[in-house]
């Protein structure tokens, strides 16, 4: 079956109140160019009573405290290549649409998708630059009153936990707040910027054909190997830990490369705790406090491994973050961890599980599912998240092998479900 969507409006949704003009620099975290790229994603809702209206009336009302999202990226004009945030109160790009099906006719957007992503989230005109919007939105209604979120927006505004509070903001007042419960705070100055490194040569993207695959694993399956792990070491590991080194271990397994070569993982690591003295006291930042960190080893050990020892390799990897973190801030560091190795050796995962995305509630209820296309061509990648409630469990969204191979990748993953 095919399904039509009709977009009936288009235009960009400015702040209801005069807001603050100027220019804000980012942070050197926020102007690192791994994350000089947009996120897309859909939130699913069962239902609601004229969600574009009243999403597009609390957005309005949200840029008054969030106007950094109403303005546009801007290259500083010294030639330096460094970025920032003109403030100048243009708006988000928001576009309604409709939907002449269901949510239930398309199995609610349950993968494998049945209406293409790009038909649920906003299209720009031609002219505009979607690097220079931080955000935009588009809301389809659906017949029977389902409707789902379409968002993109560019990571350099902020990381997945500032996006989730941006949004749980909209989301308080469309259900009435008259303002939004965590106060937001910039300060992207207060971010320590490390002494620079010598800049290197232009990075090297691989051309690599990766395909994409979802995959449940039960919570039945995480809880035992939980259990496994205390009983084997005395310590408790969490489903990320569960989860991250099952995908590593069968992707590692799925291609197949000499015993010999190392391959690595890198995880972005919440390191707001660790800044705790020089953020904001209150809470509210938004701004990317990540950092990544890798690990490595080689193949054959990943591939021979038992489960149980992969996740000791990621928990001690986590257990260096305050030590690496601090070096880096320091500049007491030989490679900039910032740079990421593209390479098929290299796998890419992050945690959507814990963000705040999936308590956005517009007034009638949390998503369904949150579904997030996170990917690029030129790295592999996968994605914690959940399954459609009721659902229970942890599903794992990826980007991350060549068609060639996906059925052993799928078969390795399907040993742990």
């Amino acid at each position: 079956m095919s399904f039509a969507v009709t977009r009936t409006s288009r235009s960009f949704v400015a702040p209801c109140e005069a807001t603050p003009r100027g220019s804000l620099g980012l942070s050197v975290i926020d102007r690192m160019p791994v994350l000089r790229f947009t996120m897309r994603m859909l939130h699913v809702f069962r239902h609601g009573r004229e969600p574009a209206r009243v999403i597009r009336e609390a957005l309005s009302k949200a840029l008054v405290k969030y106007y950094p999202f109403a303005g546009r990226f801007v290259d500083d004009p010294d030639g330096s290549g460094e970025v920032s945030i003109a403030c100048t109160g243009e708006g988000a790009w928001f576009v309604e649409a409709k939907m002449d099906c269901s949510l239930e006719d398309v199995k609610y957007l349950e993968s494998p998708l049945m209406i293409p992503e790009d038909a649920l989230l906003p299209k720009p005109s031609p002219e505009m630059n979607t690097l220079d919007l931080p955000l935009m939105m588009q809301v389809t209604e659906f017949a029977g009153g389902g409707f789902v979120v379409g968002l993109i927006y560019v990571h350099a505004i902020g990381d997945g936990f500032g996006i989730a509070q941006f949004f749980n903001a909209v989301a308080e007042i469309a259900r009435g707040l008259p303002n939004p419960t965590v106060e937001p705070a910039w300060s992207r100055e207060v971010i320590p910027n490390p002494p620079k490194l010598p800049p290197g040569g232009p990075p090297v993207f691989p051309s690599l054909k990766l395909v994409d695959a979802t995959v449940d694993l039960s919570a039945d399956h995480i809880n035992h190997v939980k259990a496994r792990h205390l009983e084997l070491t005395g310590q408790r590991c969490s489903t990320f830990d569960v989860a991250i080194s099952n995908l590593w271990q069968s992707r590692t397994r799925a291609i197949n490369l000499d015993p010999g070569v190392d391959v690595h993982v890198c995880f972005y690591a919440n390191t707001r705790h660790l800044l705790r003295p020089v953020l904001p006291p209150e809470g509210g930042y938004y701004g990317n406090c990540i950092y990544p960190m890798t690990v490595t080893a080689s193949s054959g050990r990943i591939a021979s491994a038992e489960l149980i020892d992969v996740i000791s390799i990621i928990r001690d990897a986590k257990a260096r973050l305050p030590d690496e973190f601090a070096k880096w801030l320091a500049g007491d560091f030989k490679d900039d961890p910032y740079e990421l190795s593209f390479t098929y050796s290299s796998l890419v995962v992050t945690d959507w599980t814990r963000l705040g995305l999936l308590d956005v509630d517009y007034g009638w209820g949390k998503p369904l599912h949150v579904i997030p296309f996170a990917y690029l061509d030129i790295m592999a990648i996968g994605i914690i998240g959940a399954p459609p409630a009721p659902q229970k469990g942890t599903r794992v969204m990826t980007h991350c092998v060549e068609k060639e191979h996906m059925q052993a990748f799928l078969e390795e993953m399907k040993g742990f479900a």
